[in-house]
């Protein structure tokens, strides 16, 4: 009966939910908008109605908020002037002509302190994503303290205007810190954007298989939100978390064309754009265009022409510079394919004459622009200390005075010339310890940044030892003809890059201390691809050490162990080119000071005369020792498919 019960109320919720989508599909928001009786009603219904080109295009409605324009400046009706500008403006950036948007949206705010607060938020809005889509950072800044200081927000963030200056990274950690002590555990909605957006900063710095795991959480996320039937969304609430829905289905999509698995991306990327295009009617969206070149790509890059000419003709029209130059890219590498050598070249020197322009002013614009970021968010963590420096200035003044009030009395009670001096001698006494005091902690704290330049300066000509060795042992292996020697002096090399990356790491670390091993692997992959000419096509490497960090004593034999172990790996595991490989590393913390390593491959496996081998490999032998180094021993398992290592270590 129960189950009969959660049948029924499963069909009625999905008979509901449709009804519901063929309401708001029938819905003619541009009728109602007409028949609203003036601007501030008809500014009111357009800013709340998400899905308001569902039926007429926003030209459309441009062309009608035109005429109530001309017709309130007749009458001279400022307020309702106020409301169609501001729509205008909008429209104009739904459409991509941000710089028109700008244009009418630039004189209202220079009369900011005659508008309502409603109005004072939605032409900040409008001018700070007119001027995030133009790179007028500086001007976005501006226009963010503004906000601030209305209280329209408590706090000025940077991450997405370092994201866009190429600062991914940096971007991702003040993401991370801003937004995730604000997070709520049951806002799937924003719990879907915090993953969504980590993943994108990790896929733009070529993190791409830990960025795909965001992807998918954020992609369970917000479809835990889309058929939550407990709680009550409003329509834009609901269009929002469909729009994103598709933003992250296309961004999985772009991190497979980042891993060369073409086949799996393009289901990705076309229900993406279906998506976004049905839910985000009309709007310019530049997500839209990246699909679309991606998907250009992925049939380009499947040999299939015709598909990838239907999509690099489906209306383009791209705005930013990286999109631009990526569809000339995709073009001559068409006509390059099919031939047509003339049309491709003509391509090419599009890109060469575009990069040429961007390469002129754009170094220079770029550093301009961070250093106003930087120096902008200096002067926000200054003021915010300062502003604890008041607050504790004000609190001591408190206590001071408390202080004072209990000193009269003290004195009232005991006035003699003995307490008196007493006081004296115990007062002269305390200002002289806390000048030594102060003056020590300024030896020590100068003494402590010194070391950290020193040790700092260490690792750097170290790591520079190190690949002078490894230029040596190129060198060398340039002037050897036995095959032998060469693969030594390979191993050898790729040894020695593996240790100069451990010193890399901590000279960039301000914490010389201790190493953040989910980076290091990476850039050990991508290093130890170099050396074998892997591209990475066939074999998927997942690593799995976020938030593990190890000392240098622990780092060096851990990254030779690993070093030797994916060498291995793409030498002998996978033979064949057409391989499905795949190697998973997981590095873990668990109880107390205990580390847990583990390592698996699902290649050809050890030969069956592994252990009589053992002996004799020197790569074995290196491990085994490097593994007594970490108070432990390296465990090999052989699997049903490919082989595993593991190990404890403290």
């Amino acid at each position: 009966m129960r189950f009969i019960c959660t049948v029924f109320f499963s069909a009625f919720t999905c008979l509901v939910i449709a009804q519901d989508n063929v309401q708001t599909q029938n819905e003619d928001y541009y009728k109602q908008f007409q028949d609203l009786e003036n601007g501030e009603l008809r500014s009111f219904f357009f800013f709340n109605t998400p899905n308001r080109y569902n039926q007429n295009s926003p030209y459309d409605w441009l062309d009608t908020v035109k005429v109530y324009l001309n017709s309130s400046e007749k009458t001279k009706d400022s307020v309702s002037i106020r409301n169609y500008q501001l729509i205008e403006s909008q429209i104009y950036y739904d459409l991509g002509n941000y710089e028109k948007s700008l244009g009418i949206a630039r004189p209202l705010y220079e009369d900011l302190e005659k508008l309502d607060i409603e109005s004072k938020q939605t032409i900040l809005g409008i001018l700070d994503s007119n001027y995030a889509m133009l790179q007028l950072y500086d001007k976005q800044i501006e226009i963010r303290r503004v906000k601030r200081e209305l209280g329209l927000t408590n706090d000025v963030a940077f991450y997405d205007i370092y994201a866009s200056l190429g600062q991914y990274r940096k971007a991702m950690r003040d993401y991370m810190t801003e937004e995730k002590k604000e997070l709520k555990e049951d806002d799937y909605y924003g719990q879907a954007i915090y993953n969504n957006t980590i993943g994108n900063y990790l896929r733009l710095d070529k993190s791409t298989p830990t960025s795909l795991s965001y992807f998918k959480k954020a992609e369970g996320l917000i479809k835990v939100f889309l058929s939550d039937v407990t709680n009550q969304h409003s329509d834009k609430e609901i269009a929002d978390g469909r729009i994103l829905n598709g933003i992250i289905i296309g961004n999985i999509g772009k991190s497979h064309v980042q891993l060369g698995e073409y086949e799996k991306a393009i289901p990705f990327l076309e229900e993406s754009r279906e998506i976004i295009k049905k839910y985000n009617k009309s709007k310019f969206s530049s997500d839209i265009i990246e699909n679309t070149l991606a998907l250009a790509e992925c049939y380009l890059k499947l040999d299939n022409y015709a598909k990838a000419t239907d999509y690099l003709s489906d209306d383009l029209n791209p705005i930013k510079s990286d999109n631009i130059l990526k569809r000339n890219r995709i073009y001559a590498d068409y006509y390059f394919k099919t031939g047509d050598f003339k049309n491709s070249t003509v391509y090419l020197k599009k890109n060469i004459r575009i990069r040429d322009s961007i390469d002129a002013l754009a170094s220079n614009i770029k550093n301009q622009q961070l250093t106003s970021v930087v120096a902008q968010d200096l002067e926000n963590s200054r003021k915010m200390m300062e502003q604890q420096k008041a607050q504790l200035e004000e609190s001591r003044k408190d206590i001071k005075a408390r202080d004072d009030k209990i000193s009269l009395v003290f004195v009232s009670l005991i006035f003699t010339l003995i307490g008196f001096a007493g006081l004296v001698y115990a007062y002269l006494k305390s200002i002289k310890n806390q000048r030594l005091i102060a003056e020590q902690k300024f030896i020590i704290e100068n003494s402590l940044v010194e070391k950290d330049s020193l040790l700092k300066e260490i690792h750097h000509r170290v790591k520079n030892n190190l690949q002078m060795v490894s230029s040596l042992l190129s060198l060398q292996t340039k002037n050897t003809r036995s095959k032998a020697a060469i693969e030594a002096l390979e191993e050898g090399k790729s040894r020695v890059k593996a240790m100069a990356l451990i010193h890399q790491k901590l000279y960039q670390n301000d914490d010389l201390s201790v190493i953040e091993m989910q980076g290091y692997i990476e850039s050990l992959i991508n290093s130890i691809q170099s050396v074998y000419k892997k591209g990475g096509h066939n074999i998927s490497i997942t690593i799995d050490a976020e938030g593990v960090e190890l000392d240098i004593d622990r780092a060096i034999p851990f990254g030779l162990i690993l070093n030797e172990l994916v060498s291995n790996s793409f030498k002998y595991a996978f033979p064949d080119d057409d391989s499905d490989g795949k190697i998973y590393i997981h590095l873990r913390k668990i109880l107390g000071q205990e580390g847990f390593f583990e390592y698996t491959d699902n290649g050809i496996g050890l030969p069956e005369d592994s252990e009589e081998r053992a002996n004799s490999s020197m790569g074995i032998r290196l491990m085994s020792r490097l593994a007594n180094q970490l108070q432990t021993s390296l465990n090999t398992d052989k699997t049903q498919d490919g082989v595993r290592f593991w190990f404890n270590f403290k």
